[in-house]
């Protein structure tokens, strides 16, 4: 069983970075497709970005284009997502989920999941 721990998240300013890990193991890293979602308090998962296993391909949210980059180092068995140019409306727990390669690129709540990684945009 495949198992994803998330970190990097805290406190930032409007405007400010933050890069989020996600480190996997229990599976071959490389046989995973990677996203990262977030959940806004009363509202539904969002997703934000996701990557190929090979790294090759990614797909952003129209809202975060330009200012995220999800990458992925398969020797580490880790999922990067770095944020710039925060702002307030990022603020949110942030997920990452990992679908395998063969079955769908984007994770859906039928694959396996984080426990998330609180971000704080302050203004």
């Amino acid at each position: 069983q495949v198992q994803l721990v998330e970190s990097g998240g805290g406190l930032v300013q409007a405007g400010g970075s933050l890069r989020l890990s996600c480190a996997v193991s229990g599976r071959t890293f490389s046989d995973y497709n990677m996203a990262w979602f977030r959940q806004a308090p009363g509202k539904e998962r969002e997703f934000r970005a996701a990557i190929s296993w090979s790294g090759l391909s990614t797909v952003y949210a129209d809202s975060v284009k330009g200012r995220f980059t999800i990458s992925r180092d398969n020797a580490k068995n880790t999922v990067y997502l770095q944020m710039n140019s925060l702002k307030p409306e990022d603020t949110a727990v942030y997920y990452c989920a990992a679908a395998g390669r063969g079955i769908r690129f984007i994770p859906t709540s039928q694959d396996t999941w984080g426990q998330g990684t609180q971000v704080t945009v302050s203004s």
